[in-house]
């Protein structure tokens, strides 16, 4: 297993759920669910096996040996399982920030997606406040999925920004929201 010179810890667990440094035999799961998701993620066309190979290799491998990576990425897992994947992305350092970033398997977003993203915050929370101390979490959305906006109340997110029609999807101009969680 990979393990980020940043972390003291490498994997967080909760029940039958854990964090894992992303691992190399996800890659195409990955790709094919970011494939299918492409409509709400910044992500310009369809991923192939040799962008997904190309970006494991020169992108995520060097992230490992890194004081202050830019990203640190997870294999998300359900009793050993990859469900999904992410992160901590757009690490802000100085500022003590980061974005968090995940993605699952679209066959359980219709009916397991609050419990997996709810799971999934709790453990990259553990990340991001415990083992790097920062400050704010953000959650950077197209206003495409509300269910998304509902979890993440229920968790003490709250509303930190809405930037106007700023992203075309299906024709139209659609706002960004931003959900915010302060460490306690």
């Amino acid at each position: 297993m990979n393990s980020y010179k940043v972390l003291n810890k490498q994997t967080f667990r909760s029940g039958k759920y854990s964090l894992v440094p992303i691992r190399f035999e996800d890659r195409f799961a990955i790709m094919k669910w970011r494939n299918e998701q492409i409509y709400h993620l910044r992500q310009a066309k369809p991923l192939t096996k040799e962008d997904q190979d190309a970006y494991f290799e020169d992108v995520i491998g060097n992230l490992f040996g890194q004081e202050q990576p830019n990203q640190i990425l997870f294999s998300f897992l359900e009793n050993d399982l990859c469900i999904g994947y992410g992160g901590l992305v757009h690490i802000n350092w100085i500022d003590q920030n980061a974005e968090i970033s995940f993605i699952m398997d679209t066959a359980l977003e219709e009916k397991h997606f609050e419990v997996n993203w709810v799971q999934y915050l709790s453990l990259i929370e553990q990340v991001a406040f415990i083992q790097l101390e920062f400050h704010k979490l953000f959650v950077y959305a197209y206003d495409l999925r509300p269910h998304l906006y509902e979890a993440l109340e229920k968790i003490n997110y709250f509303l930190d920004a809405r930037i106007k029609e700023h992203c075309f999807y299906n024709g139209e101009f659609k706002d960004v929201l931003i959900y915010s969680k302060l460490k306690l």
